[in-house]
């Protein structure tokens, strides 16, 4: 907590108890003036569409469709981030001459002829990676995953080259669409280059320039006829065993965790670090019931400084933890809390999903090393101590059954919604009790909030000013006091909205 955060640090035990008190009906009447009350203030198109879907649906609520994904692939230094660029109408993506500037997928939200969409740009694939076959595989395979609709990008003044025709291979296998965009065409000269790309047999290459729009919308306009309306992978719907990603830093005991819940050596575990690549799925039955358990590849340092199959097995993590809806992070009790561990938890945060922390070898830990590690707990992990924490033996299976609660408890939570009425009584209580210091002169006030979606609880607060990142903070403190979200991250998002002038 920092000296920013005590302002905002009072305590009110009456408030659970007074919010209890409040009639539900009274609550959404109430909820309903204020909402009323933002027709005074101007509101962008988003804002209606949101305030009309959170009135809507089971319970109070209606999910906005998910944008449909497009992602933008090649090689190194052949115009994907121009691209981007050109197709978002403003300038994003970073774009140098260098080779590979970018490293990580980027997403954006982007408009076409009055349709939204996300435009991923992706890092080139390197040429001389070791294992060009399964580096090349793997970095496609990411690309394919998460998106509805592939730009596959080549060079045209270079041509097709090695590279190139690995990543063919694998899309042709695809059953997603793949737009073979030949970039760096600047003029109607250089058009027979571009066709001679008909070679690589992902049919009629699609003759572009990115840094001078040439061609551009008319790629666009045959990427639209495709692309859905709804994602397939943007928002999938979760059917089935609940999916469990097992994450942690390499030789920390996720495949001893794996093969002990599914009673069997399904991967192999060796003390050399890395051994895991490629994440291994396995339905798995532990405390009753049946889960899908993701064995990930352990991420050893910052995703854009790692080289060949490192980087491309962080790559397939992060998709892997993408796809699944609660992550379990293994620590190691028997060594310091590393700036590693945190930025695998802070990964999961980022990614939105329900969060469990297992503390593995305590079988190993002794009275000194016990006193150690509860002040690194409290010093590194303090903005996580919402996690459920469950102390474990990978190797042995001890205490293995309680991973289950503390899952069903971080699962319930990304679950969770607050109807509209109770939210905006709480925000009601919790502001008259604590208002807005005065920054400036000016007192920000909150008009009107809801939850916009659930998996994890997002809830969106129209105001009249920014609110200090410390009484942000202050909000999802409460929140977390009065309604639990126990082993889920909450996000708090803003739209800071000024009064309508009057005519």
């Amino acid at each position: 907590m920092t000296d920013r955060d005590d302002e905002f640090d009072a305590t009110d035990d009456d408030l659970a108890e007074r919010l209890a008190d409040v009639d539900d009906d009274l609550a959404e009447q109430r909820a309903a003036a204020l909402r009323s009350g933002l027709e005074d203030y101007d509101l962008e198109d988003e804002d209606l569409d949101l305030l009309e879907l959170a009135d809507e649906g089971e319970e109070g609520i209606r999910y906005l469709p998910a944008l449909p994904v497009i992602a933008i692939v090649g090689r190194p230094n052949v115009g994907k981030s121009a691209l981007v660029n050109r197709i978002l109408g403003r300038r994003e993506a970073v774009v140098e001459d260098t080779p590979g500037v970018t490293r990580d997928r980027v997403s954006y939200k982007g408009e076409w002829l009055d349709r939204r969409f996300t435009l991923v740009d992706t890092g080139g694939w390197e040429p001389d990676a070791r294992g060009i076959d399964a580096s090349v595989a793997a970095q496609a395979e990411v690309a394919i995953d998460l998106s509805d609709v592939v730009l596959f990008v080549v060079d045209a003044t270079v041509g097709a080259t090695a590279t190139d025709e690995h990543v063919v291979r694998l899309l042709r296998k695809t059953k997603k669409p793949v737009f073979l965009v030949a970039n760096k065409v600047d003029d109607a000269r250089q058009e027979p280059e571009a066709a001679a790309l008909w070679n690589l047999g992902l049919g009629e290459p699609y003759p572009v320039s990115a840094l001078h729009g040439r061609g551009v919308a008319d790629l666009l306009d045959e990427v639209f006829k495709v692309l859905p309306q709804v994602s397939a992978v943007a928002k999938e719907e979760f059917g089935g065993p609940r999916r469990v990603a097992i994450l942690g830093r390499p030789n920390v005991g996720k495949s001893s965790l794996l093969n002990k819940a599914a009673r069997e050596e399904r991967v192999v575990v060796n003390d050399l670090a890395g051994t895991t690549r490629d994440p291994v799925d396995e339905q798995i039955e532990l405390g009753g019931k049946v889960w899908r358990f993701v064995d990930t590849a352990g991420i050893r340092r910052r995703v854009h400084l790692q080289q060949g199959a490192d980087f491309y097995a962080s790559l397939r993590t992060q998709a892997a933890l993408e796809k699944a809806e609660v992550a379990v992070v293994l620590l190691d009790v028997s060594q310091p809390i590393s700036e590693q561990d945190v930025r695998i938890i802070d990964l999961v945060l980022e990614s939105g999903r329900a969060l469990v922390l297992a503390y593995n070898k305590w079988d190993l830990l002794d009275d000194d090393r016990r006193r150690y590690l509860e002040r690194e707990i409290e010093q590194d992990l303090h903005h996580v101590a919402w996690a459920p924490r469950v102390n474990i033996s990978a190797k042995t299976g001890r205490h293995l059954e309680k991973l289950v609660p503390a899952l069903e408890t971080a699962l319930e939570s990304w679950d969770t919604r607050i109807p509209t009425g109770k939210f905006n009584a709480f925000l009601t209580e919790l502001v008259q009790a604590h208002p807005h210091p005065l920054r400036g002169g000016k007192q920000p006030r909150i008009l009107f909030g809801t939850q916009a979606s659930t998996r994890p609880p997002t809830f969106v607060l129209f105001t009249t000013g920014f609110l200090d990142p410390g009484y942000r903070r202050f909000i999802q403190r409460r929140l977390r006091e009065i309604y639990g979200f126990v082993g889920t991250p909450i996000v708090l998002n803003m739209r800071v909205r000024e009064r309508r002038q009057r005519p």
